[in-house]
């Protein structure tokens, strides 16, 4: 996969892609990316790149900057991407994604449909954002990482950019993967290592036990006490998908009514 980053701060983001997993992937050729540096495309002599935007009322300016169109749609069509048919609204290039606090959450099921993707460009926004025009034209999915606003674009990129790449094959191994946070719908189990006993805290004895069915039901039990506790929510969406198999379902009825106190705790 190929990941170009079109920014007014290529420093950020190279960081990330010089570091830990996502440096062994790119020497490995398993991911390949492209730090675009919007203020290239700025055809001024001081590279200007914002702008005061419309609709001050009664002389009254509105607050903050936005960025131009032009340096924007410059560096989007010097990665390939085209301007998208005005008629059709449908976008003839790579999958262009702007990150906005107004867009689409980012869920894991979204993170993996874009790990399916063979190229993704990222616009990353400064100040109050970018020009309408842009996300019109080029863009095709705006994504939000929370409810809450952030001063860098780069950072929110990189956070769906992190929990992608690890999703593309080779980049970590699919035993790894397997029973993380949201997989199933569920939150992930507790998880111990050395020493044994930590200022008085013990590992569960259960996972010393090296009896597999046990800790697999330990786990389970585990994972569905975290999401029961911190995310609720998701134990809804599962029953509304009618994704429950009855050893789930019998043990979150007994968690919901106070009772089935674990053994193995």
């Amino acid at each position: 996969m190929k990941f170009h980053v079109l920014t007014l701060f290529p420093e950020i983001p190279r960081a990330f892609f010089e570091s830990s997993i996502m440096a062994k992937a790119v020497s490995r050729g398993i991911i390949d990316y492209n730090l675009v540096n919007i203020r290239d495309f700025a055809l001024d002599r001081h590279k200007t790149c914002d702008d005061k935007p419309y609709g001050g009322v009664l002389g009254a300016k509105v607050p903050g900057m936005l960025m131009l169109a032009e340096p924007l749609s410059r560096a989007l069509e010097s990665v390939g991407v085209m301007a998208k048919d005005q008629s059709s609204r449908v976008s003839t290039g790579r999958r262009v994604i702007y990150v906005s606090p107004s867009g689409r959450p980012l869920d894991q099921n979204l993170v993996t449909e874009l790990s399916g993707e063979t190229e993704l460009v990222f616009v990353c926004g400064r100040y109050e954002g970018i020009d309408q025009r842009i996300i019109d034209l080029y863009v095709d999915d705006e994504i939000s990482i929370g409810d809450y606003v952030m001063s860098s674009g780069e950072l929110a990129a990189t956070v769906i950019i992190d929990a992608v790449y690890r999703l593309i094959d080779g980049v970590i191994s699919s035993e790894s993967l397997e029973d993380e946070s949201f997989s199933g719908g569920l939150l992930e189990y507790p998880q111990y290592t050395r020493p044994e006993i930590f200022r008085d805290l013990k590992v569960p004895q259960v996972l010393l036990s090296g009896h597999h069915e046990k800790i697999r039901r330990w786990r389970l039990r585990k994972r569905v006490e975290k999401t029961l506790s911190v995310r609720p929510d998701l134990l809804t969406k599962l029953r509304a998908s009618c994704s429950l198999t009855g050893e789930l379902d019998k043990i979150i009825k007994e968690l919901e009514n106070g009772n089935g106190t674990d053994p193995h705790d």
